[in-house]
């Protein structure tokens, strides 16, 4: 598909499907236990201390019940083509909904070109995908991973009559999607299933690690010393990490109530520099792709550190392993790599971003700003029954 189609195909989406990314945390336990008075009652929000009020889309409010019912969606295997796959197998809980393989494999066994990006608090991305900047909703999100193509991931495409013929005979969904769309004569549609996955991704909210019991919750002796230097450093003009990773969601590319105006969501990081011009290796060009600007060239999103300890592998295409080896790039300020077809120096890349300078630090200092990083593991999402598989072992769901 050219850039030029691409862009059609996306804005038609988002004709049809205008919402924008809100959070909570919020939906039932287990599978279809909850009555539908409970499912039923008003909405309310549920939000960590510290974090802002998420932006609700006017066709698309809240709800219990559509939070219960996207996540039986997201769970299900029938949402692919071989009937063996689903949301969950590239979004992990356990591991922040990352799936730790350097890039997603899709149902049909095809690599995708870059790296599961974590779902936890989805809802206030300002951008989706790792560098299009026309997907802005998760409505619009959801449609491409069931019926792209390019690559296969759900595998949906050409089936959409058959997942919905499969959906209406279940009992389950009988009920869930009536409950979530109780004005809609056939609620059982493509557009309520990408609502319904849509509200459970932004109930995915994650705002109870340590470090925020420590900075947002009035407990001082949540983090180490070690973590609490860590943190000084990563927010220092010495590190400059801040510029791409601020506010409560740890990310520039975040929105919400209030929010005056939107901050840059993309950067080049000088993970490559292939040509001594700055170029990245195809087919992951960064957001180029889309506006066709030669100096966006190797532009990325700048992903939320939540939980960024348990997310790894790094970067767009997985290509570095550890925090440490991160943070060795970031000292460095850029990439080299020494040999092979993407040999080049990052570093001297003339697209890297200017606050992407380099730094030394000792090994105390370095111990540091990984003791931050993994304080901001938040275990009871990663746990969270709420956001579990609701489908029992055997279902049709979950054979």
């Amino acid at each position: 598909m050219s850039t030029a189609s691409r862009m059609r195909w996306f804005e038609t989406v988002s004709a049809t499907l205008a919402v924008a990314a809100i959070a909570l945390a919020a939906c039932s336990d287990g599978n279809d236990a909850s009555g539908d008075d409970d499912l039923l009652r008003p909405f309310s929000w549920t939000l960590p201390p510290g974090f802002a009020e998420p932006v609700v889309p006017a066709d698309n409010p809240m709800s219990y019940a559509k939070i219960e019912l996207g996540r039986h969606l997201f769970y299900d295997q029938r949402l692919s083509g071989t009937g063996n796959f689903s949301c969950a197998s590239c979004h992990e809980q356990a591991r922040a909904f990352t799936d730790g393989k350097p890039v997603g494999i899709g149902a049909t066994g095809e690599a995708h070109p870059r790296n599961s990006m974590s779902l936890a608090n989805a809802g206030y991305n300002a951008a989706i995908n790792w560098s299009n900047p026309v997907v802005t909703r998760l409505e619009q999100q959801a449609l491409i991973p069931m019926f792209g193509e390019h690559p296969v991931e759900l595998g949906l495409a050409g089936m959409e009559d058959e997942l919905l013929a499969t959906l209406g005979a279940d009992t389950t969904y009988q009920r869930l999607f009536g409950l979530s769309f109780p004005g809609d004569v056939a609620p059982v549609s493509l557009g309520n299933v990408t609502k319904a996955l849509a509200t459970f991704q932004r109930a995915l909210v994650s705002g109870n690690s340590p470090y925020d019991r420590y900075r947002y919750q009035g407990q001082p002796g949540a983090i180490s010393a070690s973590a609490k230097r860590g943190e000084d450093l990563f927010f220092s003009e010495r590190l400059e990490c801040f510029h791409c990773h601020s506010g409560f969601n740890l990310t520039a590319a975040a929105t919400y109530v209030g929010k005056p105006f939107t901050e840059r969501a993309f950067f080049n990081n000088g993970l490559y520099n292939i040509d001594g011009a700055g170029a990245y290796p195809a087919p992951n060009v960064g957001l180029i792709e889309f506006t066709g600007r030669p100096d966006d060239m190797g532009k990325f999103k700048a992903p939320t550190l939540r939980n960024i300890a348990v997310t790894a592998p790094y970067m767009h295409d997985g290509s570095i392993a550890t925090l440490d080896e991160v943070l060795d790039h970031y000292a460095a300020g850029g990439r080299t790599i020494a040999s092979g077809p993407n040999a080049g120096d990052g570093s001297a890349s003339p697209l890297k971003d200017g606050f992407v300078l380099g730094f030394t630090l000792t090994s105390q200092e370095r111990a540091d700003v990984l003791a931050f990083l993994e304080s901001l593991t938040d275990e009871t999402f990663l746990t969270d029954a709420r956001f579990a598989n609701p489908w029992p072992a055997g279902s049709p769901a979950r054979p």
